[in-house]
């Protein structure tokens, strides 16, 4: 009963924390539909105005409708649970909080497979609807009707999915055969960059699958105690999508859109054609945009995973073999953590040149020192305890102790420290390349586009606002995710 009571608590919290931010969103919307200096409104931002206060008012009937069930019943009524249904419409409109709210109200019973797929259901369908703005363009790609087609298709999955997932989860696992195949089909269709397919996939495959109990429950655990943090969802559910349209816009979206310079619509204000307008090349931003999240996203993990990979190695190695060994790695790491990052970027790509790979390469040194002593800190401790003496007893080799026993049990904490260092260097790249140090200048990387658009900030801030709006996006949901894995992976949260 208590835990019970507990959930439905988490439930009326999530509730109120969507329409906060529903009503914070209505708000800004009614700012920027007003435009003071022509003392008119702007359809597209009133549009979206009256969606988000309707979505907020409903919002608010839900709650109350959920509050007095709690207080009179001690659970959610199925009247309310039917009527959350409707909520599901603010997806729509982009309200991803309100639509994670109404998925998470009509289920009774919590399920981290339901969660994944309506999770996955979002982000297939926040995909499909900024892939369909293409269709204003003069002219799409020659893989748009293919690409789109299939699109369609895994978002009608999806949607048959989340109601099988709704109805039918508590038994599934008496479905051993169905749950393998359709594993295996999000398997394949997790090719798209949906990476929440490839968690629903193997978490179907793992319950219905003869592997020891208490991985399965390890498994569960970790995702329950995850999506338990809506804002660590919600930023996961942004680096998905990120990662997923910068995968499916190769075969829908136009890259000359992007790169070529078209003097007939130069500083072009935000229509549906340019939804974000154009700069001073006639260059598409939107389009701009999408092509840079591919670039900002992949030096962002390849700034991270190069340093985390020789970072964690020097750092084990100095952790477990003390004295000279310890002492000479960490000093050599204690010179490099003396010279400031961005300072040691900028002296490698002022000696090496400005060019992609010498930005990750000159971002990846600076970041060494940190990982490193993070995993020798984490070695250090897990050196002392029983199960490492008793492999000693057992005359193991060192190596096999180190990497079998001493690194996975030391390696949860730098995958936090991971995720939260993404988010850095994101705006790293994105800095370096606004002074125009980064990525060559013609590449539709952010920074690139910002350092563009700030040049017209009294007279098209748009050029400057979106772009911006985008870095700010991506570092804080690398945050809220990282944030949500330290947690989950603490043994001391509950």
């Amino acid at each position: 009963m208590l835990e019970r009571s507990l959930k439905q608590s988490q439930l009326y919290k999530h509730g109120l924390f969507s329409l906060v931010l529903s009503i914070a969103l209505s708000l800004i919307f009614l700012f920027n539909s007003y435009d003071f200096s022509n003392q008119t409104f702007s359809t597209g931002f009133s549009i979206f105005t009256i969606l988000y206060a309707i979505t907020s008012i409903y919002q608010a009937f839900l709650l109350l409708l959920l509050r007095n069930d709690l207080q009179k019943k001690g659970e959610v009524a199925t009247r309310t649970r039917m009527l959350g249904g409707i909520q599901l419409l603010s997806l729509f409109s982009g309200n991803v909080f309100a639509t994670t709210f109404a998925f998470r109200l009509m289920r009774k019973k919590a399920s981290i497979e339901y969660t994944f797929a309506y999770y996955m259901l979002m982000t297939d369908f926040l995909i499909v609807a900024v892939t369909l703005l293409n269709l204003f363009k003069p002219y799409v790609s020659n893989f748009f009707l293919l690409s789109m087609s299939i699109l369609v298709v895994l978002f009608v999955t999806d949607i048959v999915l989340v109601i099988f997932l709704l109805k039918y989860n508590g038994s599934i696992h008496t479905l051993p055969k169905l749950m393998k195949g359709i594993a295996i089909v999000l398997f394949i269709t997790g090719l798209t960059g949906n990476i929440f397919r490839f968690l629903l996939g193997y978490s179907l495959l793992l319950k219905g699958s003869n592997r020891e109990q208490s991985v399965i429950d390890q498994w569960h655990f970790f995702w329950v105690k995850l999506t338990k943090n809506f804002t660590a969802m919600i930023g996961m559910l942004f680096i998905v999508f990120i990662f997923s349209i910068s995968i499916t816009s190769y075969g829908t979206f136009v890259t000359s859109f992007a790169t070529s310079n078209n003097y007939s619509a130069l500083l072009t204000e935000p229509n549906l054609t340019y939804p974000f307008g154009t700069d001073n090349f006639g260059r598409d931003v939107f389009s701009r945009i999408i092509f840079g999240a591919r670039i900002s996203l992949m030096i962002g993990l390849l700034t991270t995973i190069i340093p985390l990979v020789i970072g964690g190695l020097l750092g084990a190695i100095s952790g477990y073999y003390h004295q000279a060994i310890d002492h000479t790695i960490m000093r050599v790491m204690d010179i490099l953590y003396a010279i400031p990052g961005i300072l040691l970027a900028i002296a490698i790509i002022a000696a090496f040149g400005s060019s992609t790979v010498n930005l990750i390469i000159a971002l990846s040194v600076g970041s060494i020192p940190i990982y490193a002593r993070t995993m020798r800190a984490n070695v250090l401790m897990v050196s002392n305890l029983e199960y490492i003496e008793a492999a000693k007893a057992l005359g193991e080799s060192h190596w096999k102790i180190l990497f079998r026993h001493a690194v996975p049990n030391s390696f949860a904490p730098m995958i936090v420290r991971a995720t939260l260092t993404i988010g850095t260097a994101v705006i790293a790249t994105s800095s370096l390349s606004f002074l125009g140090l980064g990525v060559e200048p013609h590449i539709p990387e952010w920074g690139n586009v910002l350092r563009i658009g700030s040049a017209y900030l009294e007279t098209e801030p748009y050029l400057a606002i979106f772009p911006g709006f985008a870095i700010i996006l991506l570092v804080l949901s690398f945050n809220f995710l990282g944030d949500g894995l330290r947690d989950a992976l603490d043994p001391k949260m509950n």
